[in-house]
């Protein structure tokens, strides 16, 4: 930092952590504060279908920026019950999350939550923006950036502390540490956003199961409802084309008896009319990295590349910014150089994830290939998988004295 100026912060990505971090210290005075968004303004109103955010997160912002935790809060619908069972309706498992949290989860969907994030920290959003690389040299620490057409855009120099929270295919995590190999598990994991209608039977947090082929379903604000489905695939090999047809998918969510509940019917004629419609994917991870060189730190999905089985690649994102929010306040009140904060988030924050990391990949045991359901989820009723979800849900970041 030069003499006599503020403290420059440069933020990569305005996704979930990136916007956080800006919302939670947007209002200092004492800082200049840049934010860096690869997206158009309006190029992602549609992003994304639905998620869903754990209790944890509400827990974690409601402690440290509680006007954001309120806004999402009054936005959204709670996320109160999970529910697991066959496609034909046996019953598997049913948990009130309010024995394992202190407070209820949010359901929304991913354009209503970007619009709910950016918009009281527009101003200090650079949209079309993309980084290029980071650097450090004579003038210290500094970021190359273009525009949408590819175009470079001015060097952004004497920057003190870097947050890189673009994604899992991060731009920043790769100029500096390289392309990592992601982790395959296994199975395809697909989703897509549908209209609710009339005497739609899909509420809250649901799981369907015939064999390792699982749907996920819940509704969301706007009267429509998120569907996740998944089912085995070689670790090392691409989705089927075969398998995106929809009498395929119906196929596989169909049990013997051809017997589906009104649920699992609502569900299976969903995919099957909307399977134009399907984002698909594989199920991956990757390892957890945060600090990296002086001044710079990874966030949300650049830094700890999870499964979704238990909802927490947004929910951990989350937990980032507070942590990274309190740490920069902290940094800033006592007058301490904030390429201190990169090593201290880690130390906050590395246990924490990889705890959240294991847990999320040992969960998708039941949607592996040969995998029992039944079996799988009894073993989730049970208390050693309930005080870890306890710890899931109750033991989050909390702002430092």
């Amino acid at each position: 930092m030069t003499t006599g100026t503020k403290p420059k912060i440069v933020v990569v990505g305005a996704g979930i952590a990136g916007s956080l971090a800006v919302s939670g210290l947007a209002e200092r005075s004492d800082i200049e504060l840049i934010c860096l968004e690869r997206a158009a303004e309006t190029g992602q109103i549609d992003a994304g279908t639905g998620l869903n955010i754990g209790p944890n997160a509400i827990k974690a912002l409601a402690a440290i920026m509680p006007e954001r935790a309120r806004t999402l809060i009054d936005n959204s619908l709670p996320w109160k019950q999970w529910t697991v069972e066959l496609t034909d309706g046996t019953p598997l498992m049913n948990l009130d999350l309010g024995t394992v949290a202190d407070n209820a989860g949010i359901r929304i969907r991913w354009a209503e939550l970007y619009a709910l994030l950016r918009r009281p920290i527009a101003r200090h959003i650079r949209f079309g923006t993309e980084l290029t690389s980071i650097s450090h040299g004579d003038e210290g620490l500094f970021v190359d950036v273009q525009d949408a057409s590819g175009a470079p855009g001015k060097r952004i120099c004497g920057i003190d502390l870097i947050i890189a929270a673009d994604g899992r295919y991060s731009v920043a995590r790769q100029t500096q540490w390289g392309q990592e190999p992601p982790n395959f598990l296994g199975v395809c994991l697909y989703r897509l956003l549908v209209p609710a209608g009339i005497d739609c039977p899909i509420d809250d947090y649901g799981q369907w199961f015939n064999g390792p082929n699982r749907l996920l379903a819940f509704r969301v604000p706007g009267d429509f409802v998120y569907i996740a489905g998944s089912f085995p695939i070689p670790a090392d090999s691409p989705i089927p084309e075969t398998a995106k047809l929809g009498p395929a998918l119906r196929g596989l969510y169909t049990p013997q008896n051809g017997s589906l509940t009104a649920h699992t019917k609502f569900l299976v004629d969903a995919v099957e009319t909307y399977a134009d419609r399907i984002h698909w994917a594989r199920l991956q991870d990757g390892t957890v990295q945060f600090a990296g060189p002086p001044g710079v730190l990874l966030l949300g999905d650049a830094a700890h590349p999870m499964v979704p089985t238990l909802g927490q690649g947004a929910t951990q994102s989350v937990e980032d910014a507070c942590v990274l929010v309190d740490e920069v306040r902290r940094a800033l009140d006592r007058g301490e150089p904030l390429d201190l904060v990169p090593a201290r988030v880690e130390a906050r924050r590395r246990e924490r994830v990889e705890f959240v990391v294991s847990l999320s990949r040992a969960a998708t045991d039941t949607m592996l290939e040969g995998a029992d359901p039944v079996a799988g989820t009894l073993k989730k009723t049970q208390p050693a998988f309930l005080s870890q979800l306890e710890r899931l849900y109750r033991d989050v970041p909390e702002p430092l004295a």
